[in-house]
């Protein structure tokens, strides 16, 4: 499947890019939101799975509207704890250092960022987990996925569509790089994801990409390192990373990235 064949629904704020597999079909919700956030619902046979949650109030309604005439048998929540006024009745999963992230870890953190930064726009309601899950084949509404833990939360593959879904990749922005050895443990994984040669990666802050993307952003996360070592200090480093890549989004992204590369 290529990452560029899709139908379009215009939505009042988003946009859902429509990918056809025949027996399964993935509707990529692009939210618009001020995080530009990604949600993804994969439907086979009239049943659908949400992967991850919108979280601001005006995109799940819009997307309850969307998904009314489907049967919503589950919901993924990994690195999105936030939104739980959306779809309250469907059961979650997560795996249980998910659950702990967003409700005590780093994503409780962003949750509290957010709520400061986005006010009452934001629903800062974390989703309650119905069922624990953990690494390896679960079963939803008749759609296989493959569970693997992360430091943080957990990725998704979806074998049926040779498919695979992540927090952040990005090829053309930045992204969040907590020093030198996350960036190492990235560039792992996006190795892995070439070898085992997935047709397209889906993130929570982008359209979907493909392996090409994947390619990129390993060179754009070794020179980071690069960048890193050769400066004295965050200025110097925030400086150089944009003079080479002038057209990069995410500069909230790169602050971060500075913040932990040089505390």
């Amino acid at each position: 499947m290529n990452k560029n064949t899709f139908e379009t629904v215009k939505l009042a704020k988003g946009e859902m890019n429509i990918y056809d597999f025949g027996a399964v079909k993935l509707h990529a919700y692009k939210t618009n939101d001020f995080i530009d956030d990604e949600v993804f619902v994969v439907e086979k046979n009239g049943k659908a799975v949400i992967i991850e949650s919108p979280c601001f109030f005006d995109n799940n309604q819009e997307l309850e509207q969307y998904l009314k005439d489907m049967d919503v048998e589950g919901m993924l929540v990994a690195y999105h704890g936030a939104g739980a006024t959306f779809l309250p009745d469907v059961p979650k999963y997560a795996t249980q250092n998910a659950v702990d992230y967003s409700e005590n870890g780093g994503g409780k953190a962003l949750i509290d960022n957010f709520t400061n930064a986005f006010g009452d726009a934001f629903d800062s309601s974390v989703h309650k987990i119905d069922k624990i899950i953990s690494e390896g084949r679960v079963t939803i509404g008749g759609i296989d996925f493959v569970i693997t833990q992360t430091q943080e939360a957990f990725d998704v593959e979806i074998p049926e569509i040779n498919a695979v879904y992540t927090h952040m990749l990005g090829h053309d922005c930045h992204s969040i790089v907590a020093g030198a050895a996350h960036a190492d443990a990235i560039i792992a994984q996006l190795n892995d994801y070439i070898q085992k040669g997935y047709d397209l990666i889906l993130t929570s802050h982008y359209t979907l990409e493909d392996l090409k993307d994947a390619k990129t952003k390993i060179a754009y996360l070794e020179n980071l390192k690069t960048i890193a070592k050769s400066c004295a200090g965050a200025a110097e480093f925030k400086a150089e990373v944009q003079k080479q890549y002038p057209d990069y989004s995410g500069e909230n992204y790169l602050d971060m990235t500075t913040g932990f590369f040089f505390g």
